[in-house]
């Protein structure tokens, strides 16, 4: 994900354009190109024959082409809804692991539980005047490539949280009632606490007056006896659902799950993560703030519901996990920037001596049945933390500043790469997504960038082919980084192609018409079987952004580069023979370092 740069004008969302729907015939051209590196030609000319049938004028496609125009001139975005529901809320996976991203921020310096509350408190207040700039409209307007982006996420990331369905679920926002909620949910040892973070007179608390109530949490924590409520959270959607009725038939379970859910945002207070070599540990702290860690760490201490929880770890470990229907990369970023520029500043305000209510303790009533989700919760949970291989590493012999040298883009640079690294490890190349924001559209959200092209196979073919010159490799790379910029370009004037076939697909669902047969053919199910979900974290620290992959047999690579290095995290599934997140992240660097050989040879 590209990063962006806020200047300072009032906030607005008025002023974006609304999100175009890209021409029909453009789309299924496009569709058509990015099959050519992924089928075989008898593949490709069956599917040619019906993508020509769905195109042809007056034909359905035309007609569902109409329907989505017709939608973008009633809605204020004709396909983030849409994506909403279909990516995210219909999904039945579980949001540990296979959907809320995390990112882990580089260690603080300390390693003692009171150094812990103190960085804690620093962060809420953080948080908190970040949250004000928001509602008094403070914050500057994000811009991207000169273009406004459209700011109205920001809003919704406070006071809200996904709300389990037996179909479906859905996301609840709080913020706008009339009682806008003044606390938020503080976890430690698996036991919730409601904290009260605005003084009565409506003013923020101080750190120091926050402070003095994480210690009285502390003490009232002292023990990981009590059942690990949040890992219901982690269940298959269906199961929560589930297991959410049956949990809010008893009031007290209501009224504490309805605070959690309510709260501004959540703060998880972790114990340490079991150190190892250093080469390890920052794997295992990535992982630590994507899972907990497990049943026996810190995964009771998550509520994977909710749309911002931040972690904060007893030995400097920090971070913050979010829930994608609500959150998504660019916004993150921005909480995160000004959460760090704010800790570099000395506590500005001294503490009121007014005495503080107690911090609530939320107690749950746990029937047999609730134990028993629990226990089958805590179990799944598990299976699925040892089923994920995730290893991170800091790739040091250079960062952004070696492409931009030689004219080509550092994302664009970094996609083939990965391409090219997949190739060396599989002898073929997948279908991999990037993300592209779409928000300097009307409520937009996201656009696939989606890999290989064929420039890409052609270099990908010729590079470890010794008869092929060194100039000639040169230029084809120039020709695969340049295509992939062009992608990346038409994403971003609204004209990519994943989330307009999807709109066509479902369309096609709502006007009660039978799902057209471009969508059932196998060329479209190979080509949305994303081996190689990718994301670029678009800020300025040493962060590392981490999510497992999208299919069973697949990678998750995000990466982080700055000036001259760059941060990766690669993820796979141990159940899968093929994939080995350590393989490919070895593989990976060598063919960075073979790419730099190619730029700037040594000999």
């Amino acid at each position: 994900m590209r990063a962006v740069s806020p200047r300072q004008e009032p906030c607005f969302y008025s002023t974006v354009p609304p999100q175009p729907v890209p021409p029909l015939t453009q789309t299924l051209q496009g569709y058509l190109r990015a099959l050519e590196p992924l089928l075989p030609p008898e593949e490709l000319n069956h599917t040619r024959r019906m993508v020509q049938e769905f195109g042809r004028p007056g034909g359905l496609g035309q007609q569902l082409q109409e329907g989505l125009e017709r939608r973008a001139r009633l809605t204020k975005n004709w396909v983030s809804d849409l994506w909403v529901q279909w990516a995210y809320l219909e999904s039945r996976q579980p949001l540990a692991v296979h959907s809320n991203p995390a990112i882990s921020l580089p260690r603080r310096d300390y390693n003692d539980w009171r150094s812990q509350l103190l960085f804690a408190s620093k962060l809420i207040a953080a948080v908190l005047d970040f949250r004000a700039k928001v509602n008094n409209g403070q914050l500057p307007v994000e811009y991207m490539r000169g273009k406004p982006l459209c700011m109205e996420l920001y809003p919704l990331l406070f006071s809200s949280s996904r709300i389990p369905g037996p179909k479906h679920d859905y996301v609840a926002h709080y913020s706008n009632s009339r009682r806008s909620p003044t606390h938020i949910t503080v976890v430690r040892n698996y036991q919730f606490f409601q904290l009260e973070v605005y003084n009565s007179d409506g003013s923020r608390m101080t750190e120091s007056q926050i402070h003095s109530q994480l210690h009285r949490i502390r003490s009232q924590s002292w023990k990981t006896d009590k059942e690990p409520m949040g890992i219901l959270t982690s269940e298959h959607r269906h199961t929560w659902g589930e297991a959410y009725n049956r949990l809010l038939k008893d009031k007290l379970n209501q009224e504490s799950v309805q605070m959690i859910e309510t709260g501004l945002f959540s703060l998880c207070l972790d114990s340490p993560v079991m150190r190892i070599s250093d080469e390890k540990y920052a794997s295992r702290k990535a992982a630590q703030i994507l899972h907990g860690g497990g049943t026996y760490s810190n995964s009771g201490n998550r509520w994977f519901d909710k749309t911002l929880q931040f972690v904060v770890g007893e030995d400097g470990s920090w971070g913050l996990l979010y829930e994608q229907a609500t959150a998504e990369g660019p916004p993150i970023a921005s909480l995160l920037h000004h959460i760090e520029e704010y800790c570099e500043m000395p506590d500005p305000k001294r503490a009121p001596l007014v005495p503080l209510p107690m911090p609530k303790k939320l107690y749950f009533h746990i029937d047999r049945d609730i134990k028993r989700d629990i226990e089958q919760a805590k179990q799944n949970l598990d299976i699925l933390i040892n089923d994920l291989d995730v290893h991170v590493f800091n790739f040091k012999r250079f960062g952004k500043e070696l492409p931009k040298k030689h004219n080509l883009s550092p994302n664009s640079f970094i996609q083939v790469a990965l391409q090219l690294s997949y190739f060396r490890v599989h002898s073929e190349v997948c279908p991999a997504c990037d993300i592209a924001s779409q928000r300097m559209f009307r409520g937009g959200r996201t656009e696939y960038i989606r890999s290989p092209t064929n420039q890409a196979l052609k270099f990908i073919l010729a590079f470890d082919d010794r008869t092929v010159a060194r100039e000639a490799k040169l230029e084809l790379l120039r020709e695969a980084v340049d295509a992939y910029s062009e992608l990346t370009a038409q994403a971003l004037r609204g004209h990519g192609i994943d989330r307009h076939l999807l709109g066509l697909k479902l369309q096609a669902i709502e006007e009660g018409l039978s799902i057209p047969k471009i969508f059932m053919d196998t060329a479209y199910g190979l080509a949305t079987h994303w081996k190689l979900r990718t994301g670029q974290v678009p800020t300025n620290t040493d962060s590392v952004m981490c999510f497992g992959p999208l299919v069973p047999d697949g990678y998750a690579v995000c990466y982080n580069p700055q000036a001259d290095h760059v941060h990766f995290a690669v993820t796979a599934f141990n159940c899968c023979e093929e994939t080995n997140a350590e393989t490919m992240a070895r593989t990976l660097k060598e063919t960075l370092c073979d790419l730099q050989e190619l730029l700037q040879p040594t000999v």
